[in-house]
């Protein structure tokens, strides 16, 4: 208790007399970055999920061949949530003598639970967002039947048993399949009028949707129920956006990534600006405690009652730094509410709050702690001989708690172990190729010191007299900078690049199901029209039936892989890989392996089967049964919208098998009429509309810059904080060293130009190695970790070098003026 209530009045007392203010400031800034980045980026992910759902029509989908359990629809309901229907089905669409097969889709009256349905009222014409789903009756019909066809809108068409106006052309359902197995042209039918068609009796096959839509969280605690409900049932899926748009997945999944990099970013300097304030902090109380111990003070009670002062700081502080947290996002989402394209956030998460305080007092056990650890050895002489210092603190227990430290904070940042260790390896390297090239380039201008003026002099001199603090600053300046010049690499270069990866020009409409002998004219056919002529890729249809001679029966995999087992695959053959694929395993055949069994493998594919170069997997195509060996393994830019393969063969492998071709292409709106000729021309051809996915990809790289660009405010935030407490490391020293200058005849004004040629000097020194540094990392990040190049820019170089010269130099100046304001005797009669 008497070290509590000590360390309670000591503490108000050192926050009264400032010096605990820089540790203070450093952590509740520290902690406000992180609560406002984490917050406000789980809240921009979460929304991004949500809205990037609405390309499912819900928020969550059970698909299956037989309808979901009845019982599912009052449970969601009772839940808040709202629920939908769909069915579809093949069936064939007759008018006059004229028929062709269609994809029925039969919904219910809540359709759709997200986006909308678009319209137009003739083929290719104006598109209006539907105001409901089609009346009893009447229905609508994509542009590819009523080419097909040969009607207009308003004539009568059957299905099954029953009639129906075509009354409009059916233009977008947010959740029309985008995989090349939905090859028929589509319908919408009100699902009141299924049982008119006749079309669904025993054995029919249906693949029914049951979808869902409410509250987020409501939404994913009715997921988890959902385990119980289907445990005993087989055949259901539990669909996401992620499964069933892997080129939109890519999409979130690098918006989260950008994020998550802005948040560790905040982590990082949160650890350097405490450590640095820790150690002045701890310098300040040297005194202090040596006259504590000069009164009966005790090892036991010096370390309690710091330690305890170090806890109720990190409390507070933590507190102080959520509240600051909350405050912000909230401005935020109000600052940018209109901009993100996100009907309503979801609520901040209290687990943002709490890895808020448990980030203060990871930060100041791991980095605040080990300074002040020494102070319990403190000596009472040192109230007569003031160079008493204590011995520093066990290297071992310094580098081996920050480490700790630093890997418990990424984690909590990252949820990935694999993750976590690169970036701590990352920044550990970092760290010491910036103190060695501190200490190098340290060495180097201390031969200047002749050759300049009296100012210059002096503050090079500082420098080189103080090799080891100078360092530190380096390294935290250059720290500081660095991050500060990766944070802009990342919102201009490498936002550019993901940018450029799907250009204006992308395509936007694909070309499916056409036959070999329809390859020649196609190509004719583009020609006549004057446009660009597609590439065009083949495709042949096989189904898994053994990996490594074990039947895919007898295995048990995850859901999302055995969906993809359970139906047919596309199988295709190429000479090169596409220039957006990229081989991360083994390598890619040649010219004297064509017509050899050997196949190439989507990585994340691979990871889902737990199949490894080496490895044959066996289809069944066309009944004839066909092994391959795994060659090489590629990533796969989904979100680059041309067409992509999960599984390549080199040529002559699949020669003589039922094949189909594939093309994507982009047309301008102006030029979509030619794709009705198209049709009329080539009735078989399915021309498939992506415009609508493009648009919502599109979306998510906007959201994402857009939340970069505002989590930089508070990482610039964090970045100022741990540059003032570097400066204001060395300010005691800097004020014993300007009274003896100033006793000895120094003018104020040469004392003055002393220490901003310093601070200048550690300023461009920093962002020098700064600029190095965030060149190479913002390689690493494009290429590794983002997959787009990076072209680099000198204006990195240009910045870190100007920026930091003229920056630090301005701050360091305004952090230590006072130090010239103070009486010289007052300072040497106190040293």
């Amino acid at each position: 208790m008497n070290a509590l209530r000590f360390a309670w009045r000591s503490l108000w007392r050192d926050f009264k007399s400032g010096e605990l203010a820089i540790l203070a400031i450093a952590l509740i800034v520290a902690v406000g970055a992180i609560s406002a980045v984490g917050l406000f980026t789980d809240r921009v992910e979460r929304g991004m999920e949500r809205q990037a759902g609405d390309i499912l029509a819900a928020d969550l989908v059970i698909s299956g061949r037989q309808r979901a359990p009845d019982s599912l629809i009052p449970d969601a309901e009772s839940r808040g949530l709202r629920t939908a229907e769909r069915w579809s089905f093949a069936s064939v669409v007759i008018a006059g003598e004229a028929s062709a097969l269609a994809d029925v889709i039969a919904v219910s009256d809540s359709y759709p639970l997200r986006r909308e349905v678009r319209t137009a009222p003739r083929p290719f014409g104006p598109q209006e967002v539907a105001s409901g789903i089609p009346a009893r009756g009447s229905v609508w019909l994509d542009a590819r039947l009523f080419a097909q066809l040969g009607i207009e809108p308003g004539e009568t068409v059957s299905i099954g048993a029953a009639e129906f106006v075509a009354e409009r052309v059916l233009e977008y359902v947010p959740d029309q399949g985008f995989g090349f197995a939905n090859l028929g042209a589509s319908l919408l039918l009100n699902h009141a009028d299924v049982p008119a068609t006749e079309l669904i009796r025993p054995g029919s096959r249906v693949t029914y949707r049951m979808l869902f839509a409410g509250d987020w969280d409501k939404v994913q605690q009715f997921r988890l129920s959902l385990a119980d409900s289907l445990a005993e049932r087989r055949g259901f899926n539990v669909q996401s956006v992620r499964d069933e748009r892997p080129e939109l997945g890519a999409a979130l999944d690098r918006a989260g990534r950008f994020l998550g990099l802005a948040a560790v970013v905040s982590v990082l300097l949160a650890a350097v600006a405490v450590a640095m304030a820790a150690r002045r902090y701890a310098s300040r109380h040297l005194d202090a405690i040596a006259v504590i111990k000069c009164i009966g003070g005790t090892q036991g009670f010096v370390l309690r009652a710091y330690a305890l002062q170090l806890l109720i700081a990190g409390i507070l502080g933590s507190a102080v730094g959520v509240a600051l947290g909350w405050l912000a996002q909230e401005g935020l989402v109000s600052m940018v509410s209109g901009l993100l394209a996100i009907d309503e956030l979801p609520p901040p998460a209290l687990t943002g709050a709490m890895t808020g305080v448990a980030t203060g007092l990871i930060v100041l056990v791991g980095f605040a702690l080990p300074p002040l650890l020494p102070l319990k050895n403190v000596s009472p002489a040192r109230v007569l001989r003031r160079d008493l210092d204590p011995p520093p603190p066990s290297a071992w227990l310094a580098y081996g708690s920050a480490a700790l430290a630093i890997t418990a904070l990424l984690y909590t940042q990252t949820r990935d172990l694999e993750l976590t260790g690169w970036i701590a390896s990352g920044a550990l390297v970092t760290a010491l190729v910036l103190a060695i090239a501190a200490y190098v380039l340290i060495a180097l201008i201390g031969r200047l010191r002749g050759r300049v003026g009296v100012a210059w002099r002096y503050g090079i001199a500082n420098i080189a007299r103080r090799r080891q603090e100078s360092v530190v600053q380096m390294v935290a300046f250059g720290l500081g900078i660095m991050v500060l010049l990766l944070l802009i690499i990342v919102r201009t270069d490498l936002m550019s690049g993901w940018r450029e990866s799907l250009p204006q020009d992308a395509p936007n409409h694909f070309l499916i199901n056409i036959q070999t002998n329809e390859v020649d004219a196609i190509r004719n056919f583009f020609e006549q029209q004057e446009l660009r002529s597609p590439q065009l890729f083949p495709m042949v249809r096989g189904r898994l039936t053994h990996i490594n001679d074990t039947p895919v029966a007898q295995i048990r995999f995850s859901q999302r892989a055995q969906g993809f087992v359970e139906r047919e695959a596309n199988l295709s053959w190429a000479e090169q890989p596409q220039p957006d694929n990229r081989i991360v395993a083994g390598r890619w055949w040649d010219e004297s392996e064509w017509g050899e069994h050997l196949m190439s493998l989507e990585a994340d594919l691979a990871n889902r089967l737990g199949v490894d170069i080496g490895d044959s997997m066996s289809y069944d195509i066309a009944g004839e049964s066909l092994t391959f060996t795994v060659a090489n393994l590629r990533t796969v830019e989904w979100d680059s919208f041309s067409p992509n393969f999960f599984l390549q063969m080199p040529p002559g492998v699949l020669d003589g098998l039922p094949a189909t071709w594939i093309t994507a292409m982009y047309l301008p709106e102006d030029q979509r009429g030619v794709l009705l000729d198209l049709m009329r021309l080539l009735p078989s051809v399915t021309v498939i509309d992506i415009n609508a996915i493009l648009m919502q990809v599109r979306q998510v790289i906007d959201q994402a810059s857009r939340a970069v660009e505002f989590v930089f405010v508070f990482t610039l935030l964090a970045g100022m904080t741990v540059m003032l407490a570097a400066i204001n490391a060395s300010r005691d020293e800097r004020r014993r060293e300007s009274a003896m200058l100033r006793t000895f005849g120094a003018k104020r004004g040469v004392v003055l130009r002393g220490l901003g040629a310093e601070f200048i000097t550690l300023g461009a020194l920093s962002g020098l190695l700064a600029s190095m540094m965030a060149s190479v990392i913002g390689w690493i990040l494009a290429e590794r970790l983002f997959d787009f190049p990076y072209a680099g820019s000198g204006w990195v170089w240009l910045a870190g070098l100007l920026g930091g010269g003229l920056g630090i130099g301005v701050v360091g100046l305004l952090a230590t003026r006072r130090v010239l304001n103070q009486s010289p005797l007052l300072v040497l009669r106190q040293t």
